[in-house]
């Protein structure tokens, strides 16, 4: 004679078999059902309406990028000081044309899937936190140049570089509700590119005779105490942004549809 279970599972159960087997360790079991969840939505193709919606503003804001970058080009075009190398040296530029690629590809994964894949989120993390640095530490140098007896002008497409794209880029942020949680160490990356950039910048700038920013040119400070201090604030603000970026991805739990309670015995 075989032994029978006094409560044999249920295959109408709406939770699903695998809910109702596994009452001994509901926290792993609540953990391992949302881990799989996710899976399954990072897998499925984006069908609903804000997803594709999402998709194609993502597409128009990577042509607008691109049209503000040719537009800059050709302003700066004609300055009689103006050589290649040294638009492509500004910390702005490398961070627009770092952005196209990143709307491109974050634009794409929108029009095919459900919710972007974690290592989308951590590289549109980095290039925004870039892009708003940018336009923070334009909008102050601007506003010096009224004390440094200099006048700076802001034409269509420098204000859709520093002001514009990285605000819709921020917005864009906030309102993805179906981020990854990204982890606190991402902070220690978002250093990364500035640093060499900096670097690269000082040497090429005693080299050459010239800084894309006045803070880095000896001849427009008072001294190596000043650059050393306008440093300091940029680490600041490249690390406090990419904090509120993260905390922001930390504090909305995403698209995943909460689970079912598990059965109790």
């Amino acid at each position: 004679m075989c032994a029978r279970a006094d409560r044999p599972a249920r295959t109408d159960d709406p939770t699903g078999s695998l809910a109702a087997v596994l009452p001994a360790r509901p926290d792993k079991a609540r953990l391992s059902l949302r881990r799989s969840a996710r899976r399954n939505a990072d897998l499925s193709p984006g069908r609903s309406p804000r997803r594709q919606i999402v998709g194609i503003l993502r597409l128009v804001l990577a042509g607008a990028e691109v049209l503000a970058l040719l537009g800059y080009f050709g302003y700066i075009l004609g300055f009689k000081s103006f050589i290649v190398y040294n638009y492509f040296s500004y910390f702005t530029v490398q961070s627009a044309i770092a952005a196209v690629g990143v709307f491109i590809a974050a634009g794409i994964v929108a029009l095919r899937r459900e919710v972007d894949p974690p290592w989308l989120d951590w590289i549109r993390l980095l290039v925004t936190t870039y892009m708003i640095v940018s336009g923070i530490v334009f909008l102050a140098i601007v506003i010096q140049s009224s004390s440094r007896a200099y006048t700076m002008e802001v034409p269509w497409s420098t204000q859709l570089l520093h002001f514009w794209i990285p605000g819709i880029a921020l917005v864009d942020w906030l309102t993805d509700t179906g981020k990854a949680r990204l982890p606190w160490t991402t902070l220690a990356w978002v250093m990364l590119v500035p640093s060499v950039w900096g670097a690269f910048t000082l040497i090429r700038g005693a080299l050459v005779r010239w800084y894309p920013y006045f803070f880095l040119d000896p001849k427009q400070v008072s001294g190596p105490l000043e650059t050393v201090l306008y440093c300091i604030v940029a680490v600041a603000l490249f690390t406090g942004i990419a904090a509120l970026l993260t905390w922001s991805s930390r504090g909305w739990r995403g698209l995943t549809p909460p689970l079912p309670p598990l059965p109790t015995a």
